[in-house]
């Protein structure tokens, strides 16, 4: 097949794979998807790539240079985003919404070692790991590209990109309310300015997620997190 008709083909199949992942992520949040997206978006996405004979460097998986001081970076991102959403946004989308976001379903966690290991361990692999491959890495890219091979600057597609897959991010996490669709929405885009600002690395994101999700459960073991009951 000549280069020429695999790139006219490229933007309709960047387009088919945005409406799939997007579907998948619709289902979830209407709860017709078992357990969660994550599981089955990683597996579409490593059979999409490996058919199209793409490098994981395309998406931002691969590993930093300087991995000691990308770990302590994410660390430290991840701990002031999770603190500014505690402190300052859950609190203002909860005055004007009038609750918490409905984070409930973890109530188990508080005061059980047991399930705080667990949905570490969980939050770790498919949330830090899965979440950021699958919204800042793949749809990301695949927005971007789209977007700029129909006319836009790559710097502008870039920017849609980032607006649009937080918005996604944020709408997949609906089980929370009002506030808590908003405030991953907003973790969402500052996650995505973290891949972009790192160079469309991965590696930073993955950590601060991590990170951040790490504190959020820590303090609902300890019953001070806000909506847990």
């Amino acid at each position: 097949m000549s280069t020429e008709v695999e790139s006219a083909r490229q933007p309709f199949r960047d387009l088919l794979e945005i409406v799939v992942f997007v579907a998948v992520v619709v289902a979830d949040a209407f709860g017709w998807v078992p357990i969660t997206q994550t599981i089955y978006l990683l597996p579409l996405i490593a059979l999409v790539m490996v058919w199209r004979r793409e490098p994981r460097a395309l998406i931002g998986f691969v590993r930093p240079q300087r991995l000691g001081r990308t770990i302590a970076v994410g660390v430290v991102l991840g701990l002031a985003m999770e603190l500014f959403a505690i402190l300052v946004t859950t609190p203002l989308l909860a005055r004007v919404f009038g609750a918490d976001p409905n984070v409930s379903e973890l109530g188990e966690i508080r005061g059980n070692v047991a399930m705080l290991v667990l949905f570490l361990a969980l939050s770790w692999t498919l949330a830090a790991f899965g979440e950021e491959i699958c919204f800042r890495g793949f749809l990301m890219q695949r927005l971007a590209r789209l977007g700029a091979t129909f006319g836009g600057r790559e710097r502008s597609a870039w920017v849609v990109s980032l607006v649009l897959s937080s918005a996604l991010f944020g709408w997949g996490h609906t089980e929370q309310g009002i506030s808590g669709w908003l405030q991953e929405g907003l973790n969402g885009l500052l996650l995505g300015i973290l891949f972009l600002r790192t160079g469309k690395n991965l590696a930073v994101p993955i950590v601060a997620h991590g990170v951040s999700n790490t504190l959020a459960f820590v303090l609902i073991y300890f019953g001070r997190y806000p909506g847990v009951g």
